[in-house]
C-alpha cells in the first residue's frame, strides 16, 4: 500500500488512492509529530515480534507486552489521524463538491473545514476530562494509569484542531471563513434554541442527525470519519440528556482492540510489497504460465489480484501493483482499455475477501466473529467469484487477436517460477498461519513483514532508510484515518442503539417475508447501496453491529453472513456513478471515468451472480471452517 494523494480533479479522496502526487510539505508542528508516528509504527513491530519469539520459541510470555503495544497503538492512531489531516487522506466524498462552480466550491470547502475544526474544538473538554477520570484505572502488568495511554486522544484531537484551523488559515479566503462560521454558527444555535422541541420528535430525532447531519457533511466533502462525529455529538447534544464525554469512551472502546494492531502492520506489508517489487515476481510467473493462451492476460490479471492481496491486505495497493504490469501488454493484443479498467476493478472487489484483507480484520473484531473463520472462508468465497469473472473475461475475448503471441520456454518459465517462489510462500504462511490457529492475524501480520523485508531486502532490492521511513509514516496516516473511522462509527452505532432504533429495525427485519431468505436479500440490497456512498469500511463499522445479531437470531451462521456483507459492500464500491473504487481504478490504469462506465456493467452483473450463489450455499463459506 503505498502513499495516497490528491488530484484536484479527482472525484473521490481515499487514504489508500495510489497516485503519484506528493503529500504537502510538513512543518515544525508535524514533522515532530510524523517522526514520533513512524517510531512507533516501528517499535509496535518489533514488540510484536519479540512477544511471539518469546511465546512460541522460548515459551516464556512476557505479560506486559500487550499493555505497551496498546499504549502505543492509541497514540498511533491519533498521531497518524493529524498526519492524514495534513495531507488530506481522509476518506471523504468529493463528487459533488467537485461538480460545484468555483466560487461555491471555496464556500463548502471552508464550510467543511470550520465543521471539522467545531466537532474537535467541542471534543477537547471531554476529552481531557477522560484523561483525568482515568487515571484512577491501572495497568494491571505496568501498573501505571491508563491516564498515559488515552492522553493520545485528547492530545490527537487538539492536535488536529490545530492542523485544520492552519489548513483553513491557509487554503480560504476570510469572506468564506466568516461565512462558514456563520453558517455552523446558526444552526447549532437553533438546535440549542429548540432543544427541547427537538426532544420531544422522538425517533425522528435520527433522521435528522444521524441522518441528515451525516449526508449535508458528506456531501460538502466532510472526511466521513468527522461526519460520523459530527452526527453523533449533534444527536447526544440537542435531542438527549446523555453528556458528550460518552462520545468519547465509545471512541477509545472502538479504536482499542488489540486485534485491529494488525491492521497497521499489514498497511506495512503492502508499502513492502510495493518497494520490493514483489508483487510483480508473482505477476511475471503467472504471465510466464498461461498469458499465451486466449484470455490469458486477463486470467493473469485475475489470478495476480487473488495471489498479491494475500500479502498486500488492500485493494487498492492491488491494483496499483497488477495494472502498470499487465495492461501493456493487454493493450498490446487489442485489449480496449475501458474494459481493463472494468476487469480490474472487479477483480480487486473479489479479491478482497482474500487474507490478510484489512475489511476482514475490522469486520471480526467489530461484529465478534473468528477472523481465523473469515480467513478461511474468504479464500472459497473469492474463488467462486474469480470463476465467475473468468467465465466472463474469456467469453469477451473470443475474437483476441493472437497471431503474434508465442508460449514461452519452459526455461522462462522456471526462471520466473525460481524468482517468485519466495514471494509465492508469503500468502500461504499468512493464510495457513492463522487459519490454522497456530497464531494470530496480528502475529502472522509482524512475522510476514519481518519475512517480506528479508526476502526483498536479499533478492528483489533493498530498502533504504530514507524510503522506509516514509513508509513507516504513510502507515501512520493510514492506519489513523481507517481508526478514526473506526471509533466514530462506532460511536454513532452506540447512538443508534441507545435511541431504541436498532431493536425497532431488529424487529422489522425479522418480520420480512422469506424469513432469513428475505433478510439476507435485505442485507445485499443495504450493503450494495452502503457500498457505493460510504466505501467499504464505514458502511461495515456502521451496520454491522446492528444487522449481526438479527442475523444470528435468525440462525444464520455468522462467517457465511460476514461473507455476503462484504461481498455486497465490494460490489457496491466499484458501481458507478457513486462507487469510489471505480473512479480509484480509472484513476490508476488513466482510463476517462465516463469511458469506462459502460463496459464495467456485465462485469458487475457475474459478481453479482457470484454473490447470489455464495448467499444461497452457506457450504462456500462454512465447509472449510
Amino acid at each position: 500500500m503505498t502513499a495516497a494523494a490528491r488530484d484536484p480533479v479527482a472525484d473521490f479522496t481515499l487514504p489508500d488512492d495510489l497516485v503519484a502526487a506528493a503529500p504537502p510539505p510538513g512543518n515544525l508542528f508535524l514533522k515532530p509529530i510524523e517522526m514520533v508516528a513512524a517510531a512507533l509504527a516501528a517499535g509496535i513491530m518489533v514488540l510484536l515480534l519479540a512477544g511471539v519469539c518469546s511465546r512460541y520459541v522460548f515459551s516464556i510470555p512476557v505479560v506486559w507486552i500487550d499493555e505497551v503495544v496498546a499504549i502505543g497503538f492509541l497514540w498511533l492512531a491519533m498521531l497518524g489521524s493529524t498526519i492524514a489531516i495534513h495531507r488530506n487522506e481522509h476518506l471523504r466524498l468529493t463528487v459533488f463538491l467537485q461538480r460545484m462552480p468555483p466560487t461555491l466550491r471555496g464556500y463548502v470547502q471552508a464550510f467543511g473545514l470550520v465543521v471539522v475544526a467545531a466537532l474537535l474544538a467541542v471534543l477537547v473538554r471531554p476529552a481531557l476530562e477522560y484523561v483525568q477520570s482515568e487515571w484512577i484505572v491501572s495497568l494491571p502488568a505496568l501498573d501505571i494509569p491508563n491516564s498515559f495511554r488515552v492522553a493520545a486522544i485528547g492530545f490527537g484531537i487538539c492536535a488536529m484542531l490545530v492542523t485544520v484551523l492552519a489548513h483553513a488559515w491557509r487554503e480560504c479566503s476570510a469572506r468564506e471563513l466568516a461565512a462558514s462560521v456563520l453558517v455552523v454558527g446558526g444552526v447549532a444555535a437553533l438546535c440549542w434554541a429548540f432543544a427541547g422541541s427537538i426532544d420531544a420528535l422522538g425517533n425522528l430525532n435520527i433522521a435528522i442527525f444521524l441522518i441528515g447531519f451525516v449526508a449535508v457533511t458528506l456531501a460538502a466533502g466532510v472526511p466521513i470519519a468527522f461526519c460520523f462525529g459530527v452526527g453523533t455529538v449533534s444527536y447526544l447534544a440537542f435531542s438527549t440528556h446523555i453528556p458528550i464525554d460518552v462520545m468519547i469512551g465509545r471512541m477509545d472502546e472502538g479504536m482499542s482492540s488489540l486485534i485491529l494492531v494488525s491492521v497497521p502492520i499489514f498497511v506495512l506489508l503492502g508499502c513492502v510489497l510495493d518497494a520490493t517489487g514483489m508483487g510483480k515476481a508473482i505477476i511475471d510467473f503467472l504471465a510466464s504460465l498461461i498469458g499465451h493462451v486466449k484470455g490469458g492476460m486477463q486470467y493473469v490479471l485475475l489470478g495476480s489480484l487473488f495471489i498479491v492481496s494475500g500479502i498486500s491486505g488492500s485493494k487498492v495497493s492491488d491494483m496499483a501493483t497488477v495494472a502498470p504490469a499487465l495492461f501493456p501488454e493487454m493493450k498490446r493484443r487489442g485489449q480496449k482499455p475501458k474494459e481493463m479498467i472494468a476487469l480490474l476493478s472487479t477483480g480487486a472487489a473479489m479479491a478482497d475477501t482474500v487474507p490478510p484483507s484489512i475489511v476482514l480484520i475490522v469486520l471480526g473484531s467489530v461484529a465478534g466473529v473468528s477472523i481465523a473463520g473469515l480467513f478461511q472462508a474468504g479464500v472459497t468465497v473469492a474463488m467462486v467469484l474469480l470463476l465467475a469473472l473468468a467465465v466472463l473475461a474469456r467469453w469477451k475475448a473470443r475474437g483476441e487477436d493472437m497471431s503474434n503471441v508465442r508460449r514461452p520456454a519452459l526455461s522462462i518459465v522456471g526462471r520466473t517460477l525460481l524468482v517468485a517462489a519466495p514471494a509465492l510462500v508469503l500468502p500461504f504462511l499468512i493464510r495457513g498461519a492463522v487459519g490454522s490457529g497456530v497464531a494470530t492475524a496480528t502475529e502472522v501480520s509482524t512475522i510476514a513483514v519481518v519475512y517480506a523485508m528479508a526476502i526483498g531486502i536479499v533478492l528483489y532490492g533493498g530498502i533504504g532508510w530514507r524510503k522506509f521511513y516514509g513508509m513507516l509514516v504513510e502507515t501512520a496516516a493510514l492506519s489513523g484515518a481507517i481508526l478514526m473511522i473506526l471509533g466514530t462509527a462506532l460511536a454513532m452505532a452506540w447512538a443508534i442503539t441507545q435511541s431504541g432504533v436498532a431493536q425497532q429495525l431488529a424487529a422489522f427485519m425479522t418480520t420480512l417475508p422469506g424469513g432469513p431468505v428475505g433478510f439476507m436479500a435485505a442485507t445485499i440490497v443495504i450493503f450494495l447501496a452502503l457500498g457505493c456512498i460510504l466505501e467499504g469500511l464505514p458502511a461495515l463499522l456502521l451496520m454491522a453491529p446492528l444487522m449481526f445479531p438479527i442475523a444470528r437470531s435468525l440462525g444464520i451462521n455468522d462467517v457465511h453472513y460476514a461473507m455476503v456483507v462484504v461481498v455486497a459492500m465490494n460490489i457496491g464500491l466499484m458501481m458507478p456513478p457513486i462507487g469510489v473504487g471505480f473512479y480509484i481504478a480509472c484513476r490508476i490504469g488513466n482510463v476517462s471515468p465516463d469511458e469506462a462506465m459502460g463496459a464495467i456493467w456485465p462485469y458487475i452483473l457475474a459478481l453479482i451472480v457470484g454473490l447470489l450463489v455464495i448467499a444461497a450455499v452457506p457450504a462456500i463459506s462454512t465447509a472449510v471452517l
